[in-house]
């Protein structure tokens, strides 16, 4: 710490501070219209000029550490008429009202705190009005560059550029087109620093600034990005990034951003519904809850408890989880609990649990700013994971060695040293061969396997068979290429790894992920800073969900039946079912037998997600009872649905999510509930009580179900609302004095000091081409789109994207007398679906790429019955088709 005046205050501060950040820290304020605190500072506009005593000339103060000593004035006169002098100057050719549009702008602020009034004239024809979200009016620019600097050294998209010099300088997008067709990936950054009228939200623009904000969590994918919700007149009219956000650094991705729009939809279903013949009929919630109950009370009665299956939500929190869990096995007395992590990342958490004790990420992703090397392997983050995505490109834009593992060459590919191009399904073989290399060339951490890792003599007798020759061919990888990305992984430490549904969604999938583990164990990249296993996860609150006990076979924790059933009988004062449940695979197959009578569907569309959608429809034909619980009349609701709850959304209610890394984080009321809409733990607490069970669901709060939650879960003891008010928290935190854990596994792991390197052999997917069906589909997300669209196809996402595209070679659609644009019928052993191609150099030649978020398209009708060998989740990566012209 060194000692500083400013303005005759004594304060200290940490070495390296600048004088801008110790100023605005001491209380005071300092125009700077070309800084921001996620920029790296660069002292061009001049406005944060401050004197130094000792120093004959003012100093940026934006680039200025700090100094013991220091003796610092901020608003002499001097100081004073040269800031007025620099605004007048930028305020002689910006248009005439802009400032009294948007007068909560930066420059604009500044200009009325300095009683300088523009005086330049209006353009109307400077405008750019191409994008949804950002409109475009370059004549109120002043050349502060920051929108070309958050753009290139946040983003790494590089979308806006300078042209020309002195006063022909332009900002234009990189294009040419106009902006909403340049490769903009629509993050917000730099309509988020402009500090002009230039780049603008549209959303102040038709509607006024918002007259709040209150703090919460995205309600998106699993990276758990904080963010800023702004609230008028009752309605969700904003959202930007939190500056402080542990994860988003102030920064966020194209959905969390814009695609809120969703929640004031004009299709929201807003009142409780049940299904009379053809048609859907408003009713009370107290006849809906009634009938509810009345119909489960009989079904249990005379089927059995096991004839009914309960399916939480990954859109839902904690809380609501943790309730539905509590009354499968309570109320209804079943364990027929899963939720949407058994079509994803139950595979991760299987296999990370059974090697490593916990079933979770072993690192923070703060991590990647520490790591020397990142493997990403089946995952494709700037698009699906975008903030995450932007942070490990920046990272490989600093020369952090980076190797992509996948079937496509995604956009991070681009940005790799080395790409292994795998083909689908043979990653049990790949990652054995990589292990080889590791062995046979002495690159293993022999310290850390004798300290922490056992069968490692069996194992190198194993892997010695996997030599990169051997398998090159069936992986379509070099084998030199093989060898390149062991050395790289191994060499590179701290080594990180982030995996996604790549590896997952395969027959194979656990044992996939259990083939990093190893690599992980073989090079000591575990258990510190910069290295781990890390699964990149796919919704809001997949982690949460499954945690919390929404699955068949273990309980709030991960915590499993056998070991910890007296713990919970003794809180809920209540058995629990001995019964081993069904999960959601195996719920659908007795379904199809008639053997499943009664089903809740919790914030899931089951019907155009599941793989062999079709087979899952005829399944759900055969149910008694179908509760759909969700924002939307679903693909379900609408095919099988008995009963419709309306749900409140995120932003209408409290709770927590925990996010991919394992950090629990609050979620706060914004709106009231739309209509009737509820939230789904209090409509699972009345349908509890109408079932003679009120006790043990008799909650008032989200905050007072987290309480019972920690009082089950010892190692999520120590996190409290109150805590959370300053931040989420990792756990384990198991009390309140307790920090959290950003890192797993230092000293030992979960199961204990030591854990065994496994073997495993490789087997070919059963899903094969031939004559008939000569191409391999693969499929995923897509960056303006998400899930089956139930939230993004409600917003003007769809400008990019509005329906799913199947990504084809050139050489295979030259061959097939396609080109982009052309519909086709794909065609499969299992079903077909109709979409437009697009001639892609991501994909080679043999393998298709689609997206599933259009239900027109439903394309899960396509993919097959497949399942992981441990876990039952669908292989989606897989699917032989051809390919019809239509």
């Amino acid at each position: 710490m060194v000692e500083v005046t400013i303005n005759g205050q004594v304060s200290h501060f940490v070495e390296g501070t600048t004088i801008l950040d110790a100023v605005r820290a001491s209380g005071g304020e300092l125009p700077s219209l070309c800084h921001d605190p996620r920029l790296k500072p660069c002292g061009s506009c001049r406005l944060c000029l401050v004197e130094v005593v000792g120093i004959d000339r003012p100093v940026a103060s934006c680039v200025t550490p700090v100094a013991a000593g220091m003796d610092v004035r901020t608003h002499t006169p001097a100081l004073e008429r040269s800031r007025e002098t620099l605004l007048r100057l930028l305020a002689a050719r910006y248009p005439t009202g802009a400032a009294e549009a948007l007068p909560n702008k930066e420059f604009h602020r500044w200009l009325a705190r300095y009683g300088v009034k523009a005086a330049g004239v209006n353009e109307p024809t400077a405008a750019d009005e191409s994008h949804p979200y950002i409109r475009v009016d370059m004549s109120q620019c002043i050349y502060c560059y920051r929108c070309v600097r958050i753009c290139a050294e946040v983003q790494g998209q590089f979308v806006w550029r300078v042209q020309n010099r002195a006063d022909r300088t332009r900002i234009v997008a990189n294009s040419g087109a106009p902006f909403g067709l340049s490769q903009c990936v629509s993050c917000g950054a730099c309509t988020d620093t402009c500090p002009t009228g230039a780049l603008t939200d549209w959303q102040p623009l038709d509607v006024g600034e918002p007259l709040s904000l209150v703090r919460t969590t995205c309600p998106y994918c699993g990276t758990g990005c904080e963010i800023d919700a702004g609230v008028s007149g009752g309605r969700l009219r904003s959202v930007i990034p939190v500056q402080d956000g542990p994860v988003g650094k102030g920064h966020l991705c194209n959905k969390g951003r814009y695609a809120f729009e969703y929640v004031s939809a004009p299709d929201r279903v807003v009142h409780p519904m049940i299904h009379m013949g053809d048609n859907w009929l408003e009713v009370s919630w107290p006849e809906a809850i009634r009938f509810v109950a009345e119909r489960l009370k009989r079904i249990r009665d005379q089927y059995g408890p096991d004839s009914i299956g309960i399916l939480g939500s990954a859109r839902a929190t904690n809380e609501e989880n943790y309730i539905a869990q509590k009354f499968a096995r309570v109320v209804i007395g079943t364990n027929n609990i899963d939720c949407c992590a058994r079509v994803c990342h139950a595979p991760t958490a299987a296999a990370m649990s059974a090697m490593l004790g916990a079933g979770a990420a072993t690192n923070s992703y703060d991590d990647i700013e520490r790591a020397r090397t990142i493997l990403v392997y089946g995952a494709n983050p700037t698009e699906n994971h975008p903030v995450i995505g932007a942070r490990i490109k920046q990272a490989a834009l600093r020369g952090t060695p980076l190797v992509v593992v996948d079937p496509r060459r995604t956009e991070l590919a681009d940005y790799a040293t080395l790409h292994l191009q795998i083909c689908p399904g043979t990653d049990v073989a790949l990652l054995n061969a990589i292990a080889c290399v590791i062995v046979a060339e002495g690159l293993a951490d022999i310290d850390f396997i004798a300290a922490r890792a056992g069968d490692w003599e069996q194992f190198q007798q194993f892997i010695r068979e996997w030599q990169p020759e051997r398998v090159a061919s069936h992986c379509g990888v070099a084998h030199e290429d093989i060898r390149a990305a062991a050395r790289l992984y191994a060499k590179g430490k701290p080594a990180m790894c982030f995996h996604g549904l790549g590896v997952t969604e395969h027959t194979q999938g656990t044992e996939g992920v259990m083939c990093l583990v190893n690599l992980a164990l073989l090079t000591g990249n575990i258990g510190k800073p910069g290295a781990g296993v890390n699964p990149l996860r796919g919704q809001n609150n997949v982690q949460g969900s499954a945690h919390m006990g929404c699955e068949p076979d273990h309980l709030t924790g991960y915590q499993t039946l056998s070991a910890s059933r007296e713990l919970f009988e003794t809180a809920w004062r209540s058995p629990i079912p001995a019964t081993p449940g069904k999960n959601l695979l195996a719920m659908m197959d007795d379904a199809a037998l008639g053997r499943l009578h009664a089903l809740w569907a919790i914030g899931y569309d089951i019907l155009p997600t599941n793989a062999n959608s079709w087979q899952t429809l005829r399944a759900l034909s055969r149910i008694n009872l179908i509760v759909v619980q969700d924002l939307f009349l679903t693909e379900t609701a609408r095919a099988a649905a008995t009963v419709f709850f309306p749900a409140a959304s995120s932003f209408e209610k409290d709770g927590t999510f925990m996010n991919a890394e394992r950090r629990v984080q609050p979620v706060r009321k914004v709106i009231d509930p739309l209509g009737e809409s509820r939230p789904d733990w209090a409509i699972l607490c009345a349908v509890a009580a109408a079932m003679g069970h009120p006790e043990g669901f008799e909650f008032e709060s989200a905050e007072e179900i987290w309480n019972e939650i920690r009082s089950v879960w010892p190692a999520g003891a120590g996190i409290t609302y109150r805590r959370l008010e300053q931040g989420g928290l990792q756990w384990p935190c198991p009390d309140e004095s307790h920090p959290g854990t950003p890192l797993l596994h230092e000293e030992r792991f979960s199961s204990g000091p030591r854990v065994s390197l496994r073997r495993i052999e490789w087997r070919p997917s059963p899903e094969t081409t031939d004559i008939a069906f000569p191409l391999r589909l693969i499929t995923g997300r897509t960056l303006f789109q998400f899930n089956c669209g139930t939230m993004t196809a409600r917003t003007q996402n769809n400008f990019w994207r509005e329906t799913d595209t199947l990504d084809i070679s050139a050489g295979d659609a030259s061959r097939y007398g396609l080109s982009t644009g052309t519909k086709v019928r794909v065609v499969s052993r299992y079903g077909s679906a109709e979409l437009p191609i697009r001639v892609s150099g991501s994909v080679r030649s043999g393998d298709v790429f689609a997206t599933f978020h259009s239900p027109r398209v439903f394309l899960n009708g396509v993919t097959g019955p497949h399942r992981d060998n441990t876990t039952a989740t669908p292989e989606y990566k897989i699917t032989a088709v051809r390919l019809e012209p239509l």
